[in-house]
């Protein structure tokens, strides 16, 4: 992928997306906001002490302003963890990683912080979304099984609601855009604020 690449449509794009998520750019698109992609290159280290919506919210805002260098488009950063116990899930770096996260989300509730930001003629904006998500009990073997979809290997936590782990979730209380990857309603309401048109012009 490029540096900065058009969304999959013809429409003049109005936005920068400061990621290479498919999911974010399908969010977007539900909007009916057509943008460009710049994802950033940002250090994703938790400081020392900093709570899981500090966090999400701080590297949301460092990714819209790392993407605002380099174009005259608002510019959008988003971020997103599952947190258990204060604890914040970040991405496997393998299998047992993975089995391990999922062992413990396993019968239990967690949360899914999700951060927005948005740079724009009114400065910078962002706001933070908690969602919370109960699994049922997930045996060995299907985590096992899960690993081998490769779903797991790029998101937080280990799984990812809108896919093959569904099948694990018993409700949730919140955004359910949120837990993909973008809260719709308030990344809407960012972007009429930075006057980013949704619904491809018809509604400010």
């Amino acid at each position: 992928m490029s540096q900065a690449q058009d969304s999959r449509n013809d429409q003049t794009p109005l936005l920068c997306l400061a990621s290479a998520s498919p999911r974010r750019r399908d969010l977007l698109a539900s909007l009916g906001v057509p943008v460009t992609v710049s994802p950033g290159t940002i250090d994703e280290t938790p400081l020392a002490g900093e709570a899981p919506g500090d966090y999400v919210t701080r590297l949301a805002r460092e990714k819209a302003q790392a993407a605002r260098a380099s174009t005259r488009l608002p510019t959008l950063g988003s971020d997103t963890a599952v947190v258990l116990d204060g604890k914040i899930l970040g991405k496997p770096c393998d299998e047992c990683h993975a089995a391990t996260m999922l062992k413990a989300l396993s019968g239990r509730e967690h949360d899914v912080l999700t951060a927005v930001a948005v740079d724009g003629p009114c400065g910078m904006q962002s706001t933070c979304v908690t969602t919370r998500v109960s699994l049922r009990a997930i045996s060995a073997a299907e985590i096992a099984a899960y690993w081998q979809t490769g779903e797991p290997q790029d998101k937080a936590g280990g799984y990812a609601i809108q896919g093959y782990a569904a099948a694990f979730v018993t409700h949730i209380h919140g955004s359910y855009s949120a837990v993909v990857g973008l809260p719709l309603y308030e990344t809407g309401m960012l972007l009429r604020r930075q006057g980013v048109a949704l619904w491809h012009g018809r509604l400010l």
